[in-house]
């Protein structure tokens, strides 16, 4: 088999994510990255705040269950 082939090994996690930040710079700009951090962590923190909730609820009827077997 012949061609131009790139070996793994050249690319590791600190080569990916160099070359991941240079397109994110170049695709939206230094003055977009801040806003787009802050939207993502804004974003994330309305996820775990929704899924403790999600969880909280199942614990408090996985409970429900309980005392009305025991009852």
């Amino acid at each position: 088999m012949t061609g131009t082939a790139i070996p793994a090994f050249l690319f590791g996690g600190p080569e990916i994510l160099i070359v991941v930040l240079i397109l994110v710079v170049l695709f939206w700009g230094p003055k977009k990255i801040p806003e787009l951090a802050r939207s993502t962590g804004e974003a994330t923190k309305e996820w775990k705040k929704g899924r403790e909730e999600l969880e909280n609820e199942l614990e408090e009827e996985k409970e429900k269950e309980k005392e009305a077997e025991t009852a």
